[in-house]
């Protein structure tokens, strides 16, 4: 793990924005095809406006998300939608949006429709994590219904999750299918994510789930 402290949001953004694509840039000299599992919410969407301009074999990357909420991209709340804005466009229009919402009526419904292309493209080459005042991750939510089996050694690779803090139903990657990622960034902001990062240091990954990610991750933390 590596914490790294930024003067600003800008710097920090732009920093990472540019070790995310030095790295996307060094798999494909390796492969055919590489994957970039990112974050929603409104924290990365500045990363991802300057990534979209950034030259790179975008027809060869596979983008897919942490974790969707389970509602239409109609919907403000629609982090495929917000994908498709911020990061799909541009240079980056050509990349491949890998699913994580279908227009069926709950994400238990939309599992095995979803997960195949999610398996083919795993290992995840790089990973973009957010997190929560909660310490969670993805929607790995303290409390969640299914958080033992995310968490667990048996889990699958994507599963339905329901938590008293997330408004909507979820569907997310499990924590198996996080960990095979070959790189991981970890985006926080503000003092009160700071202090939860430190927090989760100390806690089990049913109280942080984002603990889990931190022996592999670089934290990247501006004010």
């Amino acid at each position: 793990m590596s914490f790294l402290e930024y003067p600003d949001r800008e710097v920090m953004q732009l920093d990472l924005a540019n070790k995310i694509a030095g790295e996307l840039r060094s798999a494909l000299d390796h492969q055919d095809r590489v994957s970039f599992c990112v974050s929603g919410g409104s924290t990365p969407g500045p990363v991802f406006d300057t990534l979209s301009d950034v030259s790179l074999d975008w027809d060869r990357v596979d983008v897919l998300l942490n974790d969707e909420r389970w509602v239409p991209e109609t919907s403000e709340r629609s982090n495929t939608a917000m994908l498709k804005r911020r990061l799909l466009v541009n240079k980056a229009a050509s990349a491949r949006l890998i699913p994580l919402y279908a227009d069926v009526p709950t994400p238990e419904e939309g599992l095995a429709g979803l997960m195949p292309a999610i398996e083919a493209i795993l290992p995840i080459n790089v990973l973009l994590l957010g997190m929560g005042d909660d310490m969670h991750t993805a929607s790995l939510f303290p409390g969640a219904d299914q958080l033992e089996l995310a968490l667990s050694d048996a889990s699958p690779t994507l599963l339905a999750m329901r938590a008293p803090g997330a408004p909507e139903p979820r569907i997310t990657l499990s924590a198996n299918a996080l960990k095979t990622a070959i790189s991981t960034h970890i985006l926080i902001t503000g003092q009160g994510k700071r202090s939860a990062y430190e927090a989760a240091r100390d806690l089990s990954a049913q109280e942080a789930p984002v603990s889990v990610f931190l022996p592999q991750a670089t934290v990247h933390w501006a004010p």
